[in-house]
């Protein structure tokens, strides 16, 4: 259980408290970004606040698997708080706790104030020479990007309905999650398998995906570990097959001819660097000098929760969405640390290709783990072609639903996926 975790229940725990508590009962400190709540339990309000946490912990397995009384037993079975001070800072642009303390007289504290520092210390400590928790990283700047001029780009040609090709190299495994993500506001999947057996195998799948290429208005190349994931070569196989001239002149004509749109999401989003269409909106030679997606600073594969934060609504795929606005995704991978020159992301700043960042708890960008898993220059997260319709990020948008992440709070939805559709609508 990673220390966000922790502060998750904190927040239901404090929630539960504050529902039997009255308002009156609780001291609130405006401190600016952060406001500051306080109250204490005591033997006037006791009872009611326990009998209350009895009843709302016994409806909730995360809650009831975790909280304990000094004695080991389960709280339903217990009057478990007495005499305690409670107080916890919530950032009021995130909704998120920052911090919280609890003191109470009982002897097993001695009145003592427990420090999230502390305890997190304590937990990563014996183990951060073998599982580090930081990693170095190059600091060439940090800044907040902000564009807020929405594209103009739309198709000449209407469809309520429009068709989505999703290529499945060996190795991809998000196809279905994708595919359902666009299912969901009405739109056509195409999964195509590519197959490589054989050379007619090979040749076969160029000519089904170029096919569906042509009937299609939206490509998306899904995520997952293509090619085994090989050392320093996710979406190499993707790129070579895009790079086949019958397939890479389809590719073209769709977004020059028919105006459709392009998501690649984690492997896909290497594929689309690597390819040259993020930043520069064609398949084109790429060399030292462009933009690349490499190896995590922290030297290994990452698998967590992180918070992006909107930094341009050019994009059709961000149409549903404000500049600002905070996210969380599911990220998976080994090599997602954007790396670009100081040139490259000033024209990609001045052009609005900026489309995601990675931010801390109050909202920030950071090159500070585990907010910024990979090391990203600027805490990039997500870029687009100069008119928005290539679209490349490292989170995982395509995992949603009503049932995922049921104890996590924030928005995990950046209506990517219902943007798209609605763009040929």
């Amino acid at each position: 259980m990673n220390y966000q975790s922790y502060f998750d229940i904190a927040t239901k725990y404090i929630n539960y408290i504050a529902t039997a508590l009255k308002e009156s009962e609780i001291t609130t400190t405006n401190k600016g970004l952060t406001v500051l709540y306080e109250y204490v339990i005591n033997d006037s309000n006791k009872e009611n606040i326990n009998t209350k946490l009895n009843s709302l912990v016994a409806e909730d397995p995360l809650l009831s698997a975790y909280m304990k009384n000094n004695n080991g037993e389960d709280w339903q079975d217990s009057n478990t708080l007495s005499n305690m001070n409670i107080s916890f800072e919530v950032n009021v642009i995130t909704g998120k706790i920052v911090t919280f303390n609890v003191t109470t007289e009982d002897n097993t504290y001695r009145g003592e104030v427990i420090k999230i520092d502390e305890i997190l210390d304590a937990w990563t400590k014996p183990l951060e020479g073998v599982y580090p928790t930081t990693a170095k990283y190059d600091n060439v700047g940090m800044k907040t990007f902000a564009y807020s001029l929405r594209g103009e780009k739309a198709p000449a040609i209407k469809t309520a309905k429009p068709r989505v090709f999703i290529p499945a190299f060996p190795g991809t495994n998000c196809e279905y999650d994708s595919a359902r993500a666009f299912e969901r506001f009405g739109a056509v999947a195409d999964i195509q398998i590519f197959k490589n057996l054989k050379q007619e195998h090979i040749e076969d799948s160029i000519d089904r995906f170029t096919e569906s290429v042509r009937k299609a208005q939206i490509i998306m190349i899904p995520g997952g570990f293509s090619g085994g994931d090989e050392p320093d070569g996710s979406g190499k196989f993707i790129k070579a097959a895009f790079e086949n001239e019958k397939l890479k002149e389809t590719v073209m004509e769709l977004l020059n001819k028919r105006d459709g749109l392009i998501l690649g999401i984690c492997n896909g989003f290497q594929a689309l660097v690597k390819l040259g269409l993020v930043p520069y909106g064609e398949i084109r030679e790429v060399d030292d000098t462009c933009p690349t997606l490499t190896f995590n600073t922290i030297g290994r594969h990452v698998s967590q929760i992180v918070t992006t934060r909107i930094s341009s609504v050019k994009s059709p795929w961000l149409s549903g969405v404000k500049l600002g606005d905070l996210h969380n995704v599911a990220v998976s991978h080994g090599e997602g640390r954007f790396v670009a020159s100081a040139e490259v992301i000033a024209e990609m700043e001045k052009n609005g290709q900026i489309a995601t960042q990675y931010v801390d708890i109050n909202g920030d960008p950071t090159y500070q783990r585990p907010y910024n898993p990979n090391g990203s220059y600027y805490a990039i997260e997500g870029i687009t072609s100069p008119d928005g319709r290539v679209f490349g990020k490292m989170g995982h948008s395509e995992r949603v639903g009503k049932n995922v992440y049921k104890n996590i709070p924030g928005d995990f939805d950046s209506k990517i996926f219902e943007s798209g559709v609605k763009y040929f609508s």
